[in-house]
């Protein structure tokens, strides 16, 4: 079995969910106390093993690629200054791993983005960790999906159990327990955005999935799916009827960083355990929530 050291990240998308911000700003680039989104899930791939990282990018998002490299002009003054403690800290993310990119030249979905990753990927098992899900977890998920696909030896999807409401939002799995493993489960297929009645299950796909590399000629011949686009948990039912896939109910408190409300909690709880903020924010928050219950 081969080692799972390559990772993609689709980070293609408008983020027209919030607007205004992300007319100017990438929602990648959005900060969650003081890293940008995309440097969370950066240091999880690294964190997980992974050395390799494609992101896959669009128009106007060279802010992402600007943030993973060296800024000799910043470091001179910062050097200057004799803070070189913060130097260190900000080559650090640009030496996380080998981060490299790619543009999606059109907006085909997320399939199409992780299709545009085949000659990166080339014959290997890779993660893929969804561009606007951060996850925050004592193990990193990608690490937790890797452990699993060593175990079992199958492609790897990231679940958890959602309302009814968000499955017709996400996604459904046909699922049946492993024994001995209570996180983990056997599927043989799932659905896109289903309908009423047509769930499956409450467990969805949710932020980090590990492929592959056969995925590509599955997702080449898809058609368009919900939203008339190339839908990759299309590409994943196919793979899961053909041969079944895991599904890995992970560890973790999961973001969706496409929605502003997602965006306030995550903040929120990176906010109250950040060295720098965490005392003085804790005690702003009780303050104030013990004054709106007044």
């Amino acid at each position: 079995m081969q080692k799972v050291t390559k990772a993609v990240i689709p980070a293609a998308g408008l983020g027209t969910r919030m607007l205004p911000i992300s007319h100017a700003v990438p929602k990648e680039m959005l900060p969650i106390v003081d890293l940008p989104a995309i440097a969370c899930l950066v240091e999880e791939a690294a964190k997980s093993g992974i050395t390799d990282i494609l992101v896959v990018t669009g128009r106007d998002k060279d802010a992402i690629e600007d943030f993973f490299d060296y800024s000799p002009e910043y470091e001179a003054a910062l050097n200057a200054k004799g803070k070189t403690d913060v130097v260190s800290s900000l080559r650090r993310y640009a030496d996380l791993a080998n981060v490299t990119f790619l543009r999606q030249k059109e907006a085909k979905g997320l399939g199409h983005a992780v299709g545009r990753a085949r000659a990166f990927v080339g014959d290997e098992p890779f993660v893929v960790l969804y561009g606007d899900d951060v996850i925050f977890s004592h193990t990193p998920v990608a690490k937790q999906l890797i452990d699993a696909y060593e175990k079992y030896g199958r492609p790897v999807v990231g679940a958890k159990r959602v309302s009814p409401e968000w499955l017709q939002k996400y996604s459904s799995l046909k699922v049946s327990p492993i024994e001995g493993d209570p996180a983990a489960f056997f599927c043989d297929d799932m659905i896109e955005k289903p309908k009423p009645g047509e769930e499956f299950s409450d467990l969805s796909v949710l932020g980090r999935v590990l492929l592959t590399p056969d995925v590509f000629d599955v997702i080449d011949a898809l058609p368009p799916g919900a939203g008339g686009e190339i839908q990759l948990t299309d590409a994943m039912a196919k793979i899961a009827r053909s041969g079944g896939v895991t599904a890995l109910e992970f560890e973790g408190e999961r973001f969706d960083l496409g929605s502003k409300v997602g965006f306030l909690k995550a903040n929120v709880v990176a906010g109250v355990s950040h060295p720098e903020t965490g005392e003085e924010f804790r005690a702003f928050l009780k303050q104030f929530v013990s004054e709106m219950d007044r």
